[in-house]
């Protein structure tokens, strides 16, 4: 007996241009300069952005005041979802890391798409399903993973590693002091583990404009035991 093909799921399509030429009710977009704060932790939370382009960076402050990075965000990427759900002040910062390209969308206009515009609802859904798989591995990473294993991983992931099978220059601004928010460890770990992986020829930075360029070579860190 032949078995039964599963169908096969195919992405759903999402051009940013037309969904947001179809929302009404406040929708409206700006350009934002390298290094401000889009929203504040604690702000009120009325709103869903859409980065269209650029770099930003969302942490979180405790009450004794320490800063710890949790996302960094790249084109394509939608961030202060939480106003659907009711919640009625932001969890984190949004500040940019390059020049961006931010689009803010009312909770009531954001709400009013996701009910009648089914594509969008579709895309969105996979969206968050997919950025909540990748926060669960990457806190299972932290758990059982070296600093210098979470390092090298997110200097893949801001590179854009496997992407069209290639690598991109990282934003030369992500500072030390940010990768140490992100990988759990302090900046001097952070410096000690960038001065290894320059030696061994895993990175590199250009000697004009301080940029860092990622290589393959790197990922010889994240599968040696």
């Amino acid at each position: 007996m032949a078995r039964e093909a599963h169908p096969r799921i195919e992405p759903v399509r999402f051009d940013p241009k037309v969904f947001l030429a179809r929302l009404r009710g406040g929708t409206t977009t700006a350009q934002y300069v390298e290094n401000r704060r889009v929203s504040a932790q604690g702000d009120p939370s009325d709103a869903v952005f859409f980065l269209r382009r650029g770099r930003v960076r969302l942490s979180v402050v405790s009450r004794k005041g320490k800063e710890a990075v949790i996302a960094m965000l790249n084109g394509g990427s939608f961030f202060g979802e939480a106003c659907l759900t009711g919640q009625i002040v932001r969890p984190a910062t949004a500040t940019t890391v390059t020049s961006c390209t931010l689009s803010r969308i009312p909770k009531r206009a954001m709400a009013g798409a996701l009910r009648e515009d089914r594509t969008f609802s579709g895309y969105f859904v996979s969206y968050l399903l997919s950025r909540n798989l990748r926060i669960e591995e990457d806190l299972v990473r932290h758990l059982f993973n070296s600093s210098e294993k979470r390092l090298a991983r997110l200097l893949l992931v801001l590179a854009h590693f496997g992407k069209d099978g290639r690598t991109e220059t990282v934003v030369p601004r992500v500072s030390q002091e940010i990768l140490a928010g992100m990988v759990g460890t302090t900046r001097g770990r952070i410096n000690q583990f960038m001065n290894k992986f320059r030696r061994l020829g895993f990175v590199e930075y250009d000697r004009r404009d301080g940029a860092l360029s990622i290589h393959s070579s790197l990922m010889n860190v994240i599968l040696h035991d």
